[in-house]
């Protein structure tokens, strides 16, 4: 199975189900769907159907990680950002660092490989999964996201990506 919403029913919490939870609790988006997406690069050769110009966006990756006492991080990134993971562990203070299995990413953040999100953060919180941010997500207007599949992307207002945070009990670590 790929990561795309035609498999999201294979979730623990479908991306239908996070849309419907985002209304739920007020927090408003814009929904592009367009093909799944499993790279940055991917990701750049798309991102110009629907960027509005002048908007302050933030476009993130997102790392899966686990250290050697198998403590489970999500990293996210702005996506152009360079990352050495030797450097990423000691400034974590956790050591080092190896990306974590498919499996591991589907059982602690409800997802699957290419659709890495911090909104996967609502299936996170649950499995002591810990979160940390790029300190350039605090200055930007809005972000980017996959809500939980590789084939939409979400556009949230930072402050309303920050109250999801709020709402689902999330502790945001900002990286410098």
């Amino acid at each position: 199975m790929d990561a795309s919403s035609t498999f999201q029913d294979t979730l623990p919490l479908s991306s239908d189900a996070l849309l419907a939870q985002l209304d739920d609790w007020g927090l408003p988006y814009r929904l592009h769907t367009h093909v799944p997406l499993r790279t940055v690069e991917d990701s750049k050769a798309v991102e110009g159907q629907f960027m509005v110009p002048g908007e302050n966006a933030l476009r993130v990756k997102n790392l899966y990680l686990r250290d050697k006492k198998k403590r489970n991080y999500l990293v996210t990134l702005e996506q152009s950002r360079e990352i050495d993971l030797k450097e990423l562990g000691a400034e974590l203070g956790v050591g080092a660092l190896s990306f974590g299995s498919a499996d591991r990413l589907l059982q602690n953040l409800g997802i699957r490989p290419g659709a890495v999100s911090p909104l996967a953060m609502i299936n996170g919180v649950q499995n002591d999964v810990q979160f940390f941010m790029d300190a350039a997500a605090q200055g930007a207007e809005v972000i980017y996201m996959h809500p939980l599949v590789n084939d939409r992307t979400v556009v949230m207002k930072q402050s309303d990506v920050m109250a999801f945070f709020d709402r689902i009990g999330c502790t945001v670590t900002w990286l410098p």
